[in-house]
């Protein structure tokens, strides 16, 4: 049966492109090598459950074997195996279609990760790192086993081999810039990494278990030991099962399996599973989340097939969700081209979609099921909501139904309930519902207990995002406005019909306006004269709610204004001209005694605020212990 030829190659340079342009890693050549025994070894138990292979599988499973003083890498599987004519068929006649394009497109970048599977070269990956490539086959229909060997050039060698059971052995001679792959640890990585949950036993090695002691053995025995194959995957992983057959253990336990590292349990899971009009399982776990929206993402892994392929889900799964964890697996995502292409894909549009709608659904049962549960946890999920609630209008139009909003005193309303409860309290004059929210309730005190005090609820809105889903919901919703407890003082934020009664008149307003202003000289700080109720606050320091908040989105992405992120802060510095603190003011006849009454009153203000730093708050403070001496 001895034979030389040239493999069938529509392009001469075919083998160094392989070596040197298909991947950027090439640890990449374990994974499609182990996927490709996979296939071969699950085929053959197909044929045999609908009686086309007559053959007595047993315990079916892979090896992994290195022979470092032979610098090889042995992959034995007990699969299909091939015959002299498969072996002509589907290794020497490479179906190479679209060469030329191939190459212009990807002998510079290369930097698909799945570009040998797509164009049918998942075998050659193995020159990547070998000098010289053997198989070693014999085919289930009982066929001579056949010798296959190949330096990397397009010529081989074929002739007849011994090997006594079906499947095939693919050798592996490691060159020497690749050693790495003889090293047990990197193999061990390797296969955690792309193959731990593979659908058949993969053995690396052997390892020693611990049995149980015999009856009646001594205290102070040993227990007995054995050594048992080095199983490192787990063949049927939660994600491949029905949720019927899993417990919250499981769910638990897979979290462990997946993340070993990780000590906080998950707060929830999501298991998705479904056949048409694609298929898709998987399952996503909500992890307790901290403000910072980058650190969390890419800890998704995805599979095809349970093979692992990735960990940036980008295109796959909605940008909102790519901060939780977990699995996805599906064959119908197409891999191996580019991004660009992926994200004008229709299957990938579905299964995005799809994951959007779970999700929400998913939300909205565990709202419903346990209220006080999911009000506990909220804080820990909020950002992944609110963000999905300014990128995903499906998302925003089914959020309504669990998406929260707290108040400082700890009460949480959905939308429709919040409406409901302030509308009576909190409609202005042109009949625009007011939401009044703090975004720090410690630093913003004074502000809060003054709109409380009025009867006012003030939410607790602190995400770093919050400026922009508050822009949103007011372009979404009918006639409601978001303002900060800070943007101006309580009888303002909310404006009625009526009107306070002003103890001084406009010229006395406007002599006190010039004064003050003349005396702070600073031209961050615009200063109001306004009549307000006699035990409000006598100076107040408000920040303008339009110009802050696009500032903040500016600062946090977007914000749609030019130039905002880089403005310096505005305030309003409020003057209430009722009150007989600012009467003294105004009426006091000694020019230094009534300088130094507005400089205090302004820095206490401003101290309330905590916007007196530096060389300005040891003035203050020196100035506060001369007036108690």
């Amino acid at each position: 049966m001895s034979q030389q030829g040239t493999i069938n190659v529509a392009v001469e340079n075919i083998f160094p492109l392989i070596k040197k342009f298909l991947y950027s890693d090439h640890e990449i050549f374990l994974r499609e090598l182990v996927s490709n025994a996979t296939d071969a070894t699950l085929k053959l138990q197909h044929l045999a459950r609908i009686g086309e292979a007559s053959v007595e599988l047993g315990d079916q499973k892979i090896e992994i074997k290195i022979d470092k003083e032979a610098k090889t890498l042995h992959i034995i599987d007990q699969g299909l195996g091939m015959s002299e004519d498969e072996v002509q068929k589907y290794i020497n006649e490479v179906a190479f279609s679209g060469a030329e394009e191939f190459l212009e497109k990807y002998k510079d970048t290369a930097k698909d990760s799945g570009i040998i599977g797509h164009f049918g070269l998942g075998f050659y990956s193995a020159f990547m790192v070998a000098d010289q490539v053997e198989i070693i086959t014999k085919s289930f229909r009982g066929d001579e086993a056949v010798h296959w060997t190949c330096d990397g050039s397009p010529n081989y060698t074929l002739e007849a081999a011994t090997k006594e059971d079906f499947g095939t052995e693919i050798i592996l001679h490691i060159s020497d810039d690749e050693t790495e792959f003889l090293e047990e640890s990197r193999i061990t990585e390797l296969l955690n990494k792309y193959n731990k949950f593979m659908p058949v036993p993969i053995k690396f090695g052997m390892r020693t278990e611990t049995l149980e002691k015999p009856e009646g053995a001594a205290e102070e025995d040993a227990a007995p030991t054995e050594e048992v194959d080095n199983i490192i995957n787990n063949p049927s992983p939660a994600w491949t099962k029905q949720p019927s057959e899993l417990e919250e253990a499981d769910y638990k336990g897979f979290y462990r399996e997946l993340y070993p590292t990780q000590f906080e349990e998950p707060l929830f899971n999501i298991h998705l599973n479904v056949d048409y009009p694609f298929n898709l399982t998987g399952i996503l776990y909500f992890p307790k989340m901290t403000q910072d929206l980058n650190v969390q993402k890419d800890r998704i892994q995805l599979y095809q097939n349970q093979v692992y392929v990735t960990d940036n889900v980008e295109g796959i799964v909605p940008e909102f969700l790519t901060m939780l964890r977990g699995v996805i697996d599906s064959p119908d995502i197409p891999l191996n081209v580019s991004r660009s292409y992926l994200q004008a894909d229709g299957a990938v549009k579905k299964i995005s979609s799809y994951i959007t709608r779970k999700v929400a659904d998913k939300l909205k049962s565990l709202f419903n099921d346990d209220r006080k549960g999911f009000e506990e946890k909220w804080n820990d999920i909020k950002i992944v909501i609110e963000y999905g609630m300014l990128s995903e209008e499906k998302f925003f139009d089914k959020a309504d139904k669990f998406a929260l909003y707290p108040t400082v005193d700890g009460s949480y309303y959905l939308w429709d309930e919040l409406v409901e409860k302030i509308k009576d309290a909190q409609t202005d004059k042109d009949g625009k519902t007011v939401i009044l929210y703090t975004s720090n309730k410690e630093t913003q005190h004074s502000y809060v207990a003054a709109a409380t005090e009025r009867g006012y609820e003030v939410l607790l809105l602190d995400s770093p995002i919050i400026s922009h889903l508050m822009q949103k919901l007011e372009g979404s919703k009918e006639n409601v406005s978001f303002i900060r407890v800070d943007a101006d003082h309580v009888d303002n934020l909310i404006k009625k019909d009526e009107e306070q009664i002003s103890k001084l008149s406009d010229e006395e307003k406007e002599s006190l306006q010039k004064v003050i202003t003349d005396t702070i000289k600073d031209s961050e700080y615009t200063v109001q004269v306004e009549a307000m109720s006699s035990d409000a606050a006598p100076f107040i320091i408000t920040q303008p709610e339009f110009m802050r908040r696009m500032k903040e989105m500016q600062a946090s992405g977007g914000g749609g204004m030019m130039g905002f992120g880089n403005m310096p802060d505005m305030h309003n510095l409020v003057v209430n001209g009722n009150h007989e603190l600012v009467q003294s003011i105004f009426n006091e006849k000694d020019e230094t005694k009534k300088t130094g009454l507005i400089q205090q009153a302004v820095d206490l203000a401003k101290l309330s605020q905590g916007l007196l730093k530096g060389e300005k708050l040891t003035e203050f403070v020196n100035r506060s212990y001369g007036l108690i001496k």
